[in-house]
């Protein structure tokens, strides 16, 4: 994303974006569609098209419908929106299903085998998702979240989540617990 603290007047770049692209109605002038790859594409009021856009939750993460970032694919932020008011339905529904792709986090419902208890070990899970297995490279991959829930990381950056610990068979439990 773009450093905002480069802001032209002490104007963030992200709010001047959005006075460009937002009209005097306070609807947003872009229009996302989908490319034939079905990748995200933004065509602002001047008719500039953006193709491969990602969409990027920002904080808090609490807060889903709030603080969402359009990103062209250099990295350059387009659009902040702080809220998905003003937004037409069609842009709405493009913007959750891409946010729904870019949240999928499995969450894993039994440990069925550590392979030890040095890493990198492998772990083979049963998720909401069906039965996968992964590798850790640290302990630090494995973080208490809340009183209930754990965040694990995998080698290849992709998260795993345990809701409840209390909800895991007590065998799945101290996989986990020897590691938070």
């Amino acid at each position: 994303m773009t450093n905002n603290l480069n802001a032209r007047d002490g104007i963030p770049s992200a709010i001047r974006v959005k006075e460009y692209m937002q009209g005097i109605d306070g609807k947003w002038t872009f229009t996302l569609s989908r490319d034939e790859w079905s990748h995200l594409r933004l065509t602002d009021s001047a008719g500039n098209v953006f193709d491969d856009i990602s969409v990027v939750p920002l904080f808090p993460i609490s807060s889903s419908q709030q603080w969402i970032s359009l990103v062209s694919k250099d990295g350059e932020e387009l659009v902040c929106l702080d809220t998905l008011q003003g937004i037409t339905p069609e842009n709405n529904k493009l913007l959750q299903e891409e946010l729904a792709l870019r949240e999928f986090v499995p969450i894993i419902e039994k440990v069925i085998r550590v392979s030890g208890n040095q890493e990198p070990c492998e772990w083979v899970v049963k998720t909401n998702h069906g039965e996968t297995s992964f590798v850790i490279n640290s302990e630090e991959d494995v973080r208490r979240v809340s009183a209930k829930a754990v965040t694990i990381t995998d080698a290849n950056g992709i998260r795993f989540r345990v809701e409840d610990l209390k909800k895991l068979d007590s065998r799945s439990r101290a996989y986990v617990e020897w590691y938070v």
